[in-house]
């Protein structure tokens, strides 16, 4: 267990946001409540993320999406995830570490693309895949099951870490579990020289699901939501370091990585809010 939140690192790591996917929607499918004006345009980006370690080693978070699941989803995948990770001078065949946040289609899709790499897993999640709760539809649509056959045979193949609550990747990388979105959800606390960024993953999609207290639809426990909802500022060294999963302003909000201007942004490069009003 991680008892202090936000410790002294000399540790400074890099961490990007690459957007590979994107989803015309309104507000209504973004929000467990109501919304004002519900048929409002509210569209979805998809993103990985890398943390480029201090050590020369590099960490993967989440897998994205392929492109059979785009077409049957009716997603537009911009790129394969691993193009993005090239334009950052990363090669997916030599990545050690993938953090799964959870195994959700759009996270935990092409794992075969990283041939060397450990996959860090909640023991939760593992169990919610495929256990009972995989009886019922409302459970089931957002997840693969030939991602969840992949995952289970990485497990066989001794290539899951499978992780019970929080951990230490390595000095300056800590895995938290935060349940709610799914019973494993886990999100990734990282020291840059910034200080500490928080990949929230999907424990919330858009900045306002936490603004306004209102978690994504798909839910497994939205008690645990909004628990985390509260807790995760308090991992990270300011709010404008907590990285949402899909939220198209999180391009907006972070510097642009110049070798790939449209679809990367360094998440240790907070942008000024623009002033209100």
């Amino acid at each position: 267990m991680i008892d202090d939140p936000r410790p002294a690192c000399a540790v400074q790591h890099e961490v990007y946001a690459i957007r590979y996917g994107h989803h015309q929607r309104v507000a209504a499918q973004n929000f467990i409540e109501a919304q004002a004006d519900p048929q409002a345009p509210m569209p979805m980006d998809y993103f990985v993320w890398l943390i480029k370690c201090a050590d020369g080693r590099h960490v993967v978070v989440d897998t994205g999406f392929d492109a059979e699941a785009a077409a049957r989803r009716g997603r537009e995948m911009l790129r394969r995830p691993e193009e993005g990770l090239a334009r950052l001078g990363v090669s997916a065949a030599d990545v050690g570490d993938v953090v799964i946040t959870h195994l959700h289609y759009d996270h935990a899709g092409s794992t075969a693309t990283y041939p060397r790499a450990t996959f860090w897993v909640q023991e939760k999640e593992l169990g919610f895949t495929t256990g009972k709760y995989m009886c019922h539809s409302f459970f089931r649509l957002a997840y693969e099951q030939r991602d969840v056959h992949a995952m289970v045979g990485h497990l066989f193949d001794q290539r899951v870490q499978v992780v019970d609550g929080d951990v230490e990747l390595r000095p300056g990388i800590r895995l938290r579990w935060v349940g709610g979105h799914t019973a494993g959800l886990q999100v990734v606390q990282v020291h840059t020289a910034a200080g500490w960024v928080v990949l929230a993953s999907d424990l919330f999609h858009y900045y306002a699901n936490r603004d306004e207290r209102s978690p994504f639809p798909i839910v497994y426990r939205p008690d645990q939501s909004l628990e985390a909802f509260g807790r995760v500022g308090g991992w990270a060294s300011h709010e404008s370091l907590v990285v949402p999963g899909h939220d198209p302003l999180v391009m907006q909000r972070f510097a642009r990585d110049p070798r790939d201007a449209d679809f990367s942004v360094r998440l240790w490069e907070p942008l000024p809010l623009p002033a209100a009003g």
